[in-house]
């Protein structure tokens, strides 16, 4: 017996790739219901061969709903995945909403599963922001043979990380440049067409952007907190796909070769690393694609231990859809086995009751 799945936030880019990779990967869902505003109810999203109709969320009982993958924003995570969980129903919530709260696990399934069974703290699991996903799913491996000192990392962040908003900007703002015209930047802080914004969200008092400051908080949540992180990440018009040249310092000796062989080993990890022109994955490579892709490795003598490498990985997929998929299915071999007890979460929900 299956399960009953909600999709929340289901008509905006990373609904869509929800719905897509639930299809793609069987996952054992009986019913998958479409959520979203009110003003979308009854609008048509796909999901394999059928056709869903968008429901309100707003009025939308979350009782009997085994599972819910949000993907609304913050604000509206903030009211309704607690409402959901309150309901007996577990949120994999997309957004940022519940990363840094202590009791909520924050999970990369390659990464960090042994902290997914916090879930039942509050029955709210949070995604990773996606630059982080990508980053932390290269260097687990590297950190289990020589640990991690310190990361230096620059990031070059497709538009689709802002939304379709952003991917229309970049596209009508190409479009008015082979004309000799312009058009005003409105989700972007500067113009996006032909050009590279060194700012992904609000600035903080240290001069950091609130995206650099996630790397390094989640970093040390997910994989390790004695691990020093500084970001610079960037705003680049590519449509999907993010990039990040990382740089990394170890506290013992590990060398390129290594690297590379245990890289090639790990779970979620594609290597492409050849040294001659193309020999590598950019943005445009991996669109589509489910993996993180590692290019580049080689030695940094600036430092005693360190590497540096080219990462790059579909924002829209692992970034967001597919890690949280991954959460579920990780959720159902670990704890639910495939069959949902409904009295004994009752009986939890009582004890600990959700905030």
């Amino acid at each position: 017996m299956g399960y009953k799945v909600a999709v929340v936030g289901a008509t905006g880019a990373v609904g869509y790739e929800l719905l897509s990779t639930l299809s793609e990967r069987n996952f054992p869902a009986d019913e998958v219901v479409a959520l979203a505003s009110s003003r979308s109810i009854g609008r048509e999203v796909s999901f394999g061969d059928k056709t869903l109709k968008c429901q309100d969320l707003e009025t939308y009982d979350f009782h009997g709903t085994d599972i819910a993958l949000f993907s609304p924003g913050a604000k509206v995570s903030d009211i309704h995945a607690p409402r959901a969980a309150a309901a007996e129903c577990i949120v994999i919530d997309n957004t940022s909403r519940f990363r840094y709260d202590e009791d909520i696990p924050l999970i990369v399934p390659e990464v960090n599963p042994h902290h997914l069974k916090m879930f039942e703290n509050r029955y709210i699991i949070s995604n990773p922001n996606c630059s982080t996903i990508q980053m932390l799913v290269a260097l687990k491996p590297l950190h289990d043979l020589a640990p991690i000192k310190r990361v230096v990392v620059s990031t070059y962040q497709a538009v689709g990380g802002a939304g379709k908003a952003g991917m229309d900007e970049l596209f009508e703002q190409t479009k008015k440049k082979f004309i000799n015209d312009n058009l005003p930047p409105d989700v972007f802080q500067k113009e996006i067409a032909f050009n590279c914004i060194p700012q992904i969200d609000v600035f903080m008092d240290d001069g950091s952007t609130k995206e650099e400051w996630k790397m390094m908080v989640e970093t040390q949540k997910i994989l390790d907190p004695s691990i020093k992180v500084h970001a610079t990440c960037v705003r680049v018009p590519v449509f999907i796909g993010h990039a990040e040249a990382v740089n990394v310092e170890f506290a013992s000796p590990l060398s390129e070769e290594d690297a590379r062989d245990q890289l090639m080993e790990s779970e979620g990890v594609v290597v492409l690393d050849n040294r001659e022109p193309g020999g590598y994955i950019t943005q445009s490579d991996c669109a589509g694609e489910d993996a993180v892709y590692v290019s580049r490795i080689r030695k940094d003598p600036t430092v005693e231990h360190g590497l540096s490498m080219w990462v790059v990985s579909d924002n829209l997929r692992k970034g967001a859809a597919l890690n949280a998929v991954q959460i579920a299915e990780e959720l159902d071999r670990e704890f639910l086995k495939g069959k949902v007890d409904k009295a004994s979460w009752v009986v939890r929900l009582s004890a600990t009751p959700p905030v």
